[in-house]
């Protein structure tokens, strides 16, 4: 799409404002999948919208590198990038993690525990395919453990990835035993994760942020998505958008929708700037 058209969706956006918002997950070109815009361009979208910035995330490569380019074209944006562990990287490996480090900028910010290669996500989906490991009869890898202490060491965030919620809760734990600052709970209610409302309430208590992403206008998912910040607190929530898929809507107007149902569900407009606001900038070692 050409940027032109993009802009022409910001007008859209007058009824609910983006501005500050901070999106910690959006993906976008280049890719092997199939997504609805290049980060080039979306940089501008977002910028254009009022948006203070947005972390990049690939499923399969490190985005350190994506987020300078977009930091060039669009100055004044805030965008970071990260590493997800999944097999083309890797897997739990700590070299790559150490790498993402050096990319010139500095804005690898993010490491995602195994997200479509996690073995939750493969055995629960019921693929026959390889997936990376993160733990076993109950304790993490020691890989898992060494890679946890580059992000304390490096002041990144971890991500729990699509991590089942038992091992969500083993990943923070070790975090919090090395001393990582900053922990995101990757979209908890997706049924990639499929955590309950007490497991959220033990990862937010042990000094996570739980992720709750764009769901469909009007589906049952929203409710439920209400009814899980309520019960964890907005204090430990963050909203973001997880777009990027061809068929979905742009980041900014699916955001702009996604904070509109949430509205009509009961949540203030106050909530809500704590969760897309704060909160990600708080995560992201930002001034808030």
């Amino acid at each position: 799409m050409r940027v032109l058209a993009l802009l022409a969706f910001v007008p859209l956006l007058a009824a609910q404002s983006l501005t500050g918002v901070f999106d910690i997950h959006a993906h976008a070109d280049p890719d092997g999948m199939a997504r609805s815009i290049d980060a080039i361009a979306l940089g501008r979208l977002v910028k254009a919208s009022g948006m203070r910035g947005m972390v990049l995330k690939n499923h399969y490569e490190s985005t350190a590198g994506l987020a300078y380019l977009v930091r060039q074209d669009t100055p004044g944006l805030e965008v970071f990038g990260g590493i997800a562990l999944n097999l083309p990287v890797g897997g739990i490996n700590p070299a790559a993690v150490e790498w993402m480090t050096k990319v010139k900028g500095g804005y690898g910010r993010v490491v995602w525990m195994p997200t479509y290669d996690s073995q939750h996500h493969v055995t629960t989906q019921r693929e026959q395919r390889p997936f990376v490991p993160v733990s076993k009869d109950g304790k993490l890898l020691p890989d898992v453990v060494r890679v946890i202490g580059l992000i304390a060491q490096h002041k990144l965030v971890m991500a729990t990835g699509h991590s089942s919620p038992e091992e969500v809760l083993l990943l923070i734990r070790e975090a919090k035993r090395q001393r990582v600052e900053h922990i995101v709970v990757t979209h908890a209610t997706n049924n990639f994760v499929g955590m309950s409302v007490g497991q959220m309430r033990e990862a937010a208590a042990l000094g996570a942020m739980l992720e709750f992403v764009w769901v469909r206008p009007g589906s049952a998912a929203v409710a439920q998505t209400v009814q899980a910040i309520k019960a964890v607190g907005v204090e430990a929530c963050i909203l973001s958008s997880d777009l990027g898929q061809a068929a979905n809507p742009l980041h900014p107007v699916g955001l702009q929708a996604f904070f509109a149902d949430l509205l009509k569900q009961g949540l203030t407009q106050a909530e809500i700037d704590q969760m897309a606001k704060r909160n990600p900038a708080v995560l992201l070692g930002l001034n808030p």
